[in-house]
């Protein structure tokens, strides 16, 4: 008893302790991002400034739209990979570990200059070859939230089941995999955007102009706005995954709801 109290008492301090180093910087940034002209009083005056600035809009639905596809394009290739890995090619698995681990090996430096020369050329001028970078550069993170998910469910009883239904390969991830592994497809798509919206020397380095490059530039003419800036992309960041979670718990209720009703 004492020993299960001690590693409730530890755990619950640890939990309390990274909450207050991850609240009160924000806290602070935030009232710091409310302040008035010269630092004085509190008003929006900040945030005023940042929805006037030229391109805020622009940058912000780029890079939303790069971050949807990223995601998107992330599970289309992983989640097929990892379950037909996992279930007809076990061996296959730390090969495949380690392919998704070159990412975080390769410079970016090289990886930008090399794999844009070997994209067709209609997206070699269009800011949504960037889309495809991000995939790659997430591979390290998304595969290994996934892979978790698919481990923590009984994938070949799941599969089985759904093929000796009938069911097609196709069916058979949308409606019974996907369900099962909602919070790692939930990951995988967090990880995503988080990537989107934070990388900055990928997008520098292929000169184009998206959200995390713009802020570098607005931020450097006004402190306050970039206090103000910081905030506003850490929150929207957070809501916005908020949302994805509430719109995929929905979604994935009423594909539960068909199922059962295809099955009564």
């Amino acid at each position: 008893m004492r020993i299960e109290r001690s590693k409730t008492f530890i755990i619950s301090l640890a939990i309390i302790m990274a909450t207050l180093i991850f609240f009160i910087p924000l806290t602070a940034a935030a009232e710091f991002s409310f302040r008035g002209d010269f630092g004085k009083g509190h008003s929006f005056v900040n945030y005023l400034w940042l929805l006037k600035q030229d391109g805020f809009l622009e940058n912000l639905l780029i890079t939303l739209q790069l971050g949807a596809i990223a995601g998107i394009l992330n599970l289309l290739l992983m989640v097929p990979t990892a379950v037909i890995t996992n279930i007809k090619f076990p061996k296959w698995r730390p090969v495949l570990d380690f392919i998704c681990i070159l990412p975080l090996i390769i410079p970016v430096v090289s990886l930008a200059v090399g794999a844009q020369v070997a994209m067709p050329e209609f997206l070699q001028n269009s800011q949504y070859e960037l889309a495809f970078f991000f995939v790659i550069i997430a591979l390290p993170f998304t595969y290994r939230t996934l892979d978790n998910a698919l481990v923590s469910v009984e994938l070949k009883t799941l599969v089985e089941a759904s093929r000796n239904l009938g069911a097609g390969w196709f069916l058979t991830i949308v409606r019974v995999i996907f369900p099962s592994i909602r919070t790692g497809v939930i990951g995988a798509i967090f990880l995503s955007f988080a990537l989107c919206l934070g990388e900055y020397t990928l997008t520098v380095l292929l000169h184009w102009t998206t959200f995390p490059t713009w802020t570098v530039i607005a931020s450097q003419q006004n402190i306050l706005g970039a206090i103000a800036l910081s905030v506003f992309s850490l929150v929207g960041a957070v809501l916005l995954m908020i949302f994805i979670s509430i719109f995929a718990n929905k979604r994935n209720k009423r594909l539960n709801q068909q199922v059962e009703e295809e099955f009564a």
